[in-house]
């Protein structure tokens, strides 16, 4: 469980040094994609609702202290 953790923060660590030269045009248009991902998937899902894990919501916990 702390491997999966420290993985995820290690790849999203990554993911935001990616953003940083992106201009704000390529960031919208990087939104726009993830959006129309995200409403395919849901899609997919249909009826059935998702279900986080443990070392998801301690992530995404971490996230939203982050941003405050």
């Amino acid at each position: 469980m702390l491997l999966r953790l420290a993985c995820l923060t290690v790849t999203n660590l990554f993911g935001a040094l990616w953003l940083l030269p992106m201009s704000d045009r390529d960031k919208d248009a990087e939104i726009l994609a993830l959006r129309h991902q995200l409403t395919v998937l849901e899609r997919q899902l249909g009826t059935d609702r998702v279900r986080l894990a443990p070392e998801d919501r301690a992530l995404l916990a971490a996230l939203l202290v982050g941003l405050r």
